[in-house]
């Protein structure tokens, strides 16, 4: 029983340690909220892709932009590019799970719009492949990645990146992150219809 105490324990005192650190980089998250606004509002669209639990945190940002964080608003143009099952399994059948993310930024991408790519390494390759795809077709390319230095950084025009030594901690911090564009976001479209 104590190591099933001390292993929580630890857990919450890394997640403490990571915010810390996190909580110094994160203004870039109202930078984003700001970003978003101008994209969305002007006709553009987000397009976000993560896998596994990174694929989750992708769908929440999504469903927050496209429904609502806190207040009623307009729905805005936000694609969890994982959700589309039929698409994702035929690309992968056709052209291998390394463009899954690729071939639908360039389906969907505009040059102005905006991918986020969420990744705990920062070194899928099918999400390497997506920040090159949006990179060629005129996106501004962000990354919400785990520690520094990886691929993903070094592909994306903007990143957020979690120092952690777990995973775990690492997706509750981007959790952290999407409520806090989303919170950016309404915030500078408040401004802007007032």
């Amino acid at each position: 029983m104590s190591t099933e105490v001390s292993s929580v324990a630890g857990h919450c005192d890394e997640l403490l340690d990571a915010l810390k650190e996190f909580r110094a980089s994160a203004s870039l998250t109202e930078h984003w909220g700001e970003r978003l606004v101008t994209v969305l509002a002007g006709g553009g669209r987000l397009l976000v892709a993560g896998n596994g639990g990174s694929a989750a945190q992708a769908q929440h940002l999504t469903a927050e932009l496209v429904g609502r964080y806190r207040d009623d608003r307009p729905a805005f143009s936000a694609i969890a590019l994982h959700a589309d099952t039929s698409s994702t399994t035929a690309i992968a059948n056709d052209y291998g799970v390394d463009e899954v993310f690729a071939r639908q930024v360039s389906a969907h991408g505009r040059p102005g719009d905006v991918l986020m790519l969420l990744s705990t390494s920062g070194a899928s390759a099918n999400l390497l492949s997506a920040a090159e795809a949006g990179r060629a077709a005129g996106l501004r390319v962000w990354a919400l990645t785990g520690p520094a230095p990886n691929p993903l950084v070094a592909g994306s025009d903007e990143a957020l990146c979690v120092s952690a030594g777990s995973a775990a901690t690492v997706q509750e911090l981007h959790l952290v992150a999407v409520h806090m564009v989303c919170a950016a976001f309404d915030a500078a479209l408040e401004r802007k219809v007032n």
